[in-house]
């Protein structure tokens, strides 16, 4: 199947599959957090990615999370082969966002286009983002209609807008970020659990065991946002306690709900319920709690040990041609898939987590 993109026929992409027989799984790489060994692993899965989706560009939120990934690896492993593969993308589009304004999945792809234009500050990089922003900006709120009324939105939207308040010196678009956050986060955030409902319609959902609806793709997403954010907000902004508390308070609550093998089930109050674990969310829990180690708001010495659980675990789920399997497929909510489901976004979250845990440092005794 292919689409019309700027004049040219370009084909349609799966954002990932779930083959019967993956083959074997790697066993060449280590799960150690040594930088070297990190590396090793990134560098085969994104090479085994990239490959996969060469001249098949697309702005779906799914391949957006990917190329923040691959722009994540290009620095991390010295390698402008992945940054190439983005701008190539990028250049595709010519810059542009998704087709639909206002949604956050369509916004995403703007976090990639924003660490380009870091790299060379060309005006064409951010123009498109900045004019629809503009017009976004000051949009009246529809009372009872969030813009952002999912948590995953927050990965989407928010450093986009926190990314481009940086790149311009306006904080304008950060105060649109901090107000709607505010939003969503009064909405679906749990103050008993310290995690985040998916959206409004899980309120009253539970588990088989009766406990709340908690996904834990959707949380991570909440999660690496977080880090992202905090990445681009200006250090003295009074407002980035509340965005460092809400990471720790998360940060508490995702490493109490750590299984053995080191990564999260798909239902994080349910975990027996669910026999595999779930790389994507996981992955965006290493990233986020060893981002927050990183730049010193979360504890090393009681977190550091989960983060190297779980890098370990997500190696654990790399295949020896370099896919990176157990990743849930597109969804909302818990669900089942097989052990060599591989989806781009899962991908996009594991090569974060492996640029932010190869810069960790030892903790002494």
């Amino acid at each position: 199947m292919s689409v019309s993109v700027s004049g040219q026929s370009v084909k349609e992409v799966p954002a990932g599959d779930a083959p019967v027989d993956p083959g074997p799984l790697a066993t060449e790489i280590s799960g150690s957090v040594k930088p070297a060994a990190v590396k090793a692993a990134m560098r085969k899965v994104a090479d085994w990615q990239t490959a996969r989706i060469a001249n098949l560009p697309s702005q779906d939120w799914t391949f957006a999370t990917l190329y923040v990934g691959l722009l994540a690896a290009s620095d991390t492993l010295k390698n402008p082969v992945y940054a190439d593969a983005v701008k190539k993308v990028a250049e595709h589009y010519d810059w542009t966002l998704g087709p639909r304004e206002s949604h956050a999945d369509d916004q995403a792809i703007g976090q990639s286009y924003l660490k380009l234009y870091e790299e060379q500050p060309d005006p064409i990089r951010i123009a498109t983002l900045k004019k629809q922003f503009d017009k976004l900006r000051v949009t009246p709120d529809e009372p009872g209609k969030p813009v952002w009324w999912w948590c995953d939105a927050l990965f989407m939207a928010p450093p986009v807008w926190t990314g481009l308040a940086a790149a311009t010196h306006d904080p304008r678009y950060l105060d649109y970020m901090d107000h709607e956050w505010h939003v969503t986060s009064d909405l679906l955030w749990d103050k008993e659990e310290r995690l985040f409902f998916r959206d409004a319609t899980y309120f009253d959902k539970r588990e088989k065991t009766g406990h709340k609806i908690f996904w834990s793709r959707g949380n991570g997403w909440v999660m690496g946002g977080l880090a992202q954010v905090l990445e681009r907000m200006p250090e003295k902004d009074p407002r980035r306690a509340f965005y460092v508390k809400r990471l720790q308070e998360m940060a508490d609550s995702v490493a109490a709900l750590q299984s053995k093998d080191g990564l999260w089930r798909p239902g994080l109050l349910d975990p027996g319920d669910y026999p595999l674990p779930e790389v994507s969310g996981s992955a965006f829990f290493v990233y986020a709690l060893s981002w927050g180690i990183n730049h010193q708001v979360l504890d090393a010495k009681r977190f550091r040990p989960v983060v190297e659980k779980g890098w370990a675990g997500l190696v654990a789920h790399i295949y020896k041609d370099g896919r990176l399997g157990c990743i849930q497929p597109i969804g909302a909510a818990p669900g089942a898939y097989t052990a060599g489901s591989s989806y781009v976004f899962g991908t996009g979250a594991f090569l974060l987590a492996g640029s932010e845990v190869s810069k960790m440092k030892a903790v002494s005794k």
